[in-house]
C-alpha cells in the first residue's frame, strides 16, 4: 500500500507540474503536422476596426492612475471607437476625482465597497461596444494590444481573448520578481500551448478580452472573476484565442509574503471554482476542454500542493520500509533530492530575509512558497474565510 501511494503520488506530482505540458507539447506538435491549420477571416474594412470598452475595476489606486490613463491613451487605436470605463467603487483615496479630471473618461463610482466582482457587474451595464478589454489598474498595456485582441474576434468561434502578463525584471534580484516572473513564463507558454491544440484554460485578470453579447453576471461572492466569466463563455461553446503579442507588464510583488497574499486568494478562488465549473469536467459534452481544464487547473489548484507536502514523510516512510516493489534504489535518490530542495527553499527564505542576493536558491524558495500559499488557501475557503474583498499585495514599484 505505501508503495503505491508513492508511486501513484509521484506519477501525479511529475504530471501536474511537468507532464501535461510535455504530452500538450506533443499533441500540438502532431497537430501542426497532421492538423489543419486554424486561420483567421480577411478583415473587412467596417470590422477591421470594431468599437471596443477599455474597462478598468480600481480600489484606492491613485499612485496608478495617471500612468494607467497615458497608456490608455497611447494605445495604438483610433480614439473615437475606444469608450474607457472606470469603476472605482469604495475608493476614499481621491481615484474617482483625480480620473474626472481626464475627458473621455466615464468613471463610475458609489461609496461601499462590494468587491471588484461587484464592480464588475455594475460597469458592465454601461458598455456600449462589442468587445471588452479587462486590465488592472497596475498595469501597463502594450501599443498594439487592442489591435491584437480585436483580431482574434475576426474568428467568430472565438467568444474570449487572453492576453499574455509579463513580470518588469528590473527587480529580479529578488525572489518574488525571479520566482514570479519564472512562472509566468512557463504558464504563457502552456497557455498558448492550450490555445494551439484546442482554447485557453480561462483569462488573466491583468488583461483579457470578451464579447459583451456572452457576458454573464457573477456572483457577488465570487473569488477569481477572470477564470469565471471567460471559461463560462468556453462552456457555451466557444474558444478563448490567446495572443503573447498583446501583453500586459507589471511590476512583481514587493517580496514573497506579500505575493503569498495573492496566492491564498486565488488558491482560494481556484475550489471556488472547481465547484461552480464542476460541469466541465465533462468530456462527453466538452471534450478536450474537460481534460484541458482538468490538468491545467483542477490538479494545480488542489490535489498538487497537497500532495507535495505529503510526499515528503511517505517517501520517508517508504524508504525506511525498504519495500518501493521495484528500483529500490530510486525512493532513497529521490528522498535525498526532495531535502535538498527544500534546504534550497530555506536558504532563499533567509537570504530573502536579509535580503542578501542569492538567485539561485529564489526559484525553490518560490515554489514552496507558492504551493503552500495553495494549502493555506484550500484551508481559507473550506473554513469560509476568505472575502471578495481583499487585501492588496504591495508591488515593487510602490516601494
Amino acid at each position: 500500500m505505501l508503495a503505491f501511494l508513492f508511486w501513484f503520488m509521484l506519477i501525479l506530482l511529475f504530471y501536474s507540474y511537468a507532464g501535461y505540458g510535455l504530452v500538450l507539447y506533443l499533441l500540438v506538435t502532431l497537430k501542426r503536422k497532421f492538423g489543419k491549420k486554424r486561420s483567421l477571416p480577411p478583415a473587412e474594412s467596417e470590422s477591421a476596426e470594431p468599437e471596443v470598452c477599455l474597462f478598468v475595476t480600481a480600489y484606492n489606486e491613485k499612485h496608478y492612475v495617471e500612468r494607467k490613463v497615458a497608456n490608455s491613451f497611447a494605445l495604438d487605436y483610433p480614439k473615437e471607437k475606444i469608450q474607457y470605463i472606470w469603476v472605482t467603487d469604495g475608493s476614499d483615496d481621491g481615484t474617482p476625482d483625480l480620473l474626472r479630471n481626464y475627458p473621455g473618461i466615464e468613471v463610475y463610482h458609489q461609496p461601499e465597497r462590494k468587491g471588484k466582482i461587484d464592480a464588475m457587474n455594475r460597469g458592465m451595464t454601461f458598455v456600449k461596444a462589442p468587445l471588452v478589454i479587462f486590465s488592472d489598474a497596475n498595469t501597463r498595456l502594450s501599443r498594439n494590444t487592442i489591435r491584437e485582441m480585436t483580431a482574434c474576434f475576426r474568428d467568430p468561434q472565438t467568444g474570449a481573448v487572453a492576453g499574455e502578463k509579463r513580470i518588469v525584471e528590473k527587480e529580479a534580484d529578488t525572489a518574488s520578481a525571479a520566482g514570479e516572473g519564472l512562472y509566468w513564463k512557463f504558464e504563457s507558454l502552456i497557455k498558448k500551448l492550450d490555445a494551439e491544440l484546442n482554447s485557453a484554460v480561462g483569462g488573466v485578470g491583468e488583461l483579457f478580452a470578451i464579447r459583451t453579447a456572452l457576458f454573464e453576471p457573477v456572483e457577488k461572492d465570487t473569488l477569481l472573476d477572470d477564470f469565471i466569466i471567460t471559461l463560462r463563455i468556453a462552456a457555451q461553446g466557444y474558444r478563448i484565442a490567446y495572443t503573447p503579442d498583446a501583453f500586459a507588464e507589471e511590476t512583481a510583488s514587493l517580496n514573497v509574503k506579500e505575493e503569498l497574499k495573492r496566492k491564498v486568494r486565488i488558491a482560494a478562488g481556484g475550489v471556488q471554482t472547481m465547484f461552480r465549473l464542476g460541469y466541465l469536467l465533462n468530456p462527453f459534452r466538452y471534450g478536450i476542454l474537460s481534460w484541458q481544464y482538468f490538468s491545467h487547473k483542477v490538479l494545480r489548484w488542489s490535489v498538487a500542493p497537497l500532495f507535495l507536502f505529503l510526499f515528503l514523510p511517505v517517501n520517508i516512510a517508504l524508504v525506511a520500509s525498504r519495500n518501493a516493489w521495484f528500483l529500490p534504489e530510486f525512493p532513497t535518490l529521490l528522498l535525498w533530492f526532495q531535502i535538498f530542495c527544500y534546504l534550497l527553499a530555506l536558504a532563499g527564505g533567509y537570504a530573502e530575509h536579509r535580503k542578501v542576493k542569492l538567485k539561485l536558491f529564489f526559484a525553490p524558495y518560490y515554489f514552496v512558497a507558492i504551493n503552500y500559499a495553495s494549502v493555506w488557501g484550500i484551508c481559507r475557503y473550506f473554513k469560509g474565510n476568505q472575502k471578495v474583498t481583499w487585501e492588496k499585495s504591495r508591488r515593487a514599484s510602490e516601494n
